[in-house]
């Protein structure tokens, strides 16, 4: 009888990697379970994503009703250094940043591939809403989930070639109604638990004060509009971004919008929505899927996780490119993950600069 294949699978406790486990376990695959305790969340600060013991055990009692093992590393100082200071960082830099991108391309998806290895396993599977194919040269491209509502493909971007290669996403061809479905069938104990809508690490969305609890009491400064006219006061530039119209405290008058957070002179600049629009962006820090393009080329650019992809014109440049958009897009916050798309292949991205 031919040797099973053993893949470790990523439990964080959720719903879908879960599923992810109880399909590849129909299918015939010898499964190990690591679940990554990445952040310590207790007290006020307790979570239920990824981060909190109720996850852990969670991910604990679904290994035991698939029946394979489980185990529990421990990353914290990991996820501290390469994705906790760098997002705390940049928001006092006046900056959106995006950890999720971060986090899988160095905390979690790279460093389960080295892990695996020690499991005797060459792949690691994830519940990620995404799907990946190989073309005629044996290459891994990656594309969009089938369920464009839940699609994650946007965070993967960074990760490198070699370890997408060697990846497997098995709720990636299926929608997320399917996914609880499946969940009911393999009667798997978190089948009808919620999912996350908050950052692991800031389950209450309260970016200033999760700041201010990392690194003291910002400094205030003023709320103006573009001719420099002060209109209110704010208690910290972390947690602006631009586009944000609530929790301004201005009170009555026009509608306003953040435009601009600027770090130097700690002063939020704020006015009306026809101001958030740009057609061209500067984007940085770039990781491309496959031979990096050396010639402008029209593709389709997401700048936010639930932006509906827009046509442009991408242009290389040293250690980023250029987009000029067909029409001007709102909001592009300088910080954010700017991820290039032909079709629905992923070709690559890099941050707003």
């Amino acid at each position: 009888m031919a040797t099973k294949e053993r893949i470790v699978v990523a439990m964080s406790g959720g719903v879908d990697s879960a599923v992810a486990a109880g399909l590849l376990i129909e299918q015939g695959y010898d499964l190990v379970g690591v679940t990554m305790h990445l952040w310590d969340a207790a007290g006020e600060n307790q979570v239920g994503r990824c981060c909190s013991p109720v996850d852990r055990d969670d991910a604990r009692r679904v290994c035991e009703h698939l029946g394979i093992p489980h185990y529990v590393i421990d990353e914290r100082e990991s996820f501290r250094q390469n994705v906790v200071n760098p997002f705390v960082d940049e928001y006092l830099a006046g900056r959106t940043p995006s950890p999720c991108v971060h986090c899988n391309r160095t905390v979690k998806l790279t460093f389960l591939q080295g892990l695996a290895a020690k499991f005797g396993a060459r792949r690691v599977a994830t519940g990620h809403y995404a799907r990946l194919e190989s073309d005629e040269r044996g290459e891994t491209k990656l594309l969009r989930g089938r369920d464009l509502q839940k699609d994650q493909s946007y965070f993967l971007f960074g990760v490198p070639g070699e370890t997408l290669g060697r990846l497997i996403f098995p709720v990636g061809n299926i929608a997320k109604g399917e996914t609880r479905a499946v969940a009911r069938r393999l009667g798997l104990p978190n089948a009808d638990k919620a999912d996350s809508q908050e950052l692991c690490f800031v389950p209450d969305g309260k970016i200033r004060e999760f700041v201010e609890r990392d690194r003291g009491a910002a400094a205030t400064g003023r709320i103006i509009d573009e001719a420099g006219t002060e209109l209110g006061t704010h208690k910290g530039i972390a947690g602006f971004t631009v586009g944000q119209r609530k929790g301004l405290g201005l009170g009555g008058g026009p509608v306003r919008y953040v435009l601009k957070v600027l770090p130097e002179s700690n002063d939020v600049v704020v006015g009306p929505e026809d101001r958030l629009s740009a057609s061209n962006i500067r984007v940085s820090d770039s990781a491309w899927i496959g031979k990096a393009p050396d010639e402008p080329f029209e593709a389709h650019v997401r700048i936010r996780y639930r932006h509906q992809p827009a046509a442009a014109l991408v242009t290389p440049s040293e250690g980023g490119f250029d987009v000029v958009f067909d029409e001007a897009q709102r909001a592009a916050a300088p910080g954010q993950a700017a991820v290039v798309y032909q079709g629905e292949e992923v070709l690559g991205g890099g941050f707003i600069a």
